[in-house]
């Protein structure tokens, strides 16, 4: 199973989208300081998150999600 994710910063309140095989390890990552990109964002609380059978989905899934319309998508389930 992969997952298609969304965390928002407690700091500025922005989203960093992401996917991964396992939801838990990575969350924990984010807010342990080893993903660079969010390193100085956190804490990160995970606000939506979608299961994908193959990573191929999951991959086009996070690609939507950083869409103009992804973006408009997620503001309306958040």
């Amino acid at each position: 199973m992969f997952y298609t994710y969304v965390l928002k910063s407690s700091i500025d309140n922005k989203l960093y989208i992401g996917f991964t095989e396992n939801l838990t390890e990575r969350i924990a990552l984010h807010n342990d300081g080893f993903v660079k990109s969010t390193k100085n964002r956190k804490p990160l609380k995970l606000v939506y998150y979608e299961e994908c059978l193959d990573e191929d989905k999951a991959l086009k899934r996070e690609k939507y999600f950083k869409t103009g319309f992804g973006r408009i998508f997620l503001r309306d389930r958040i």
